[in-house]
């Protein structure tokens, strides 16, 4: 079981880079998440995925030498989740209908991830470089939450309200 949800799926067998396939997947499926119930739901899934997670990786990872396995793909999950939320949020609370996520919110997610889960800055490449099971699941998060800031300056630049 542990390891169906550390793989989310099967996902992070595809290769090459499994965490782009399962960023991928995850915005696909956050998509029909928030659809179905919007932000609130998004939100609920996005702590859910984070909770598996840590629950997941540690049971998976027993006994590995190396924790940080390419095939654990559900850290990207909550992460990548973590980043479409910032977009949600701002649709929701503008009162915008849950059909409409209009397309630069979650390509902007998935890009602004995958460039700070690649790149690791800062505390994305000090909780990476933590090694262990807790790294694995942080770096993704703090990945997705500055991706998330980054997407909201983004908007506000586009919007005109940050020039």
């Amino acid at each position: 079981m542990e390891r169906l949800f550390c793989t989310w799926f099967g996902v992070g067998l595809l290769r090459p880079a499994s965490g782009t396939w399962a960023s991928a997947v995850a915005i696909a499926l956050g998509l029909l998440i928030y659809r179905i119930g919007h932000f609130p739901l998004l939100a609920i899934a996005t702590i859910a995925a984070t909770a598996l997670g840590f629950w997941a990786v540690p049971r998976y990872t027993a006994g590995m030498a190396d924790p940080d396995r390419s095939e654990i793909v559900i850290d990207e999950v909550a992460g990548q989740w973590l980043a479409l939320c910032f977009p949600a949020a701002g649709f929701f609370f503008a009162d915008l209908p849950r059909e409409s996520f209009p397309y630069p919110g979650w390509v902007a997610a998935f890009l602004f991830f995958r460039l700070f889960d690649i790149w690791k800055p800062w505390l994305v490449g000090r909780a990476d470089r933590e090694g262990g099971v807790r790294g694995v699941m942080l770096d993704d998060l703090w990945a997705g939450l500055f991706a998330g800031i980054a997407i909201v300056i983004a908007a506000g630049i586009a919007h005109g309200l940050l020039i």
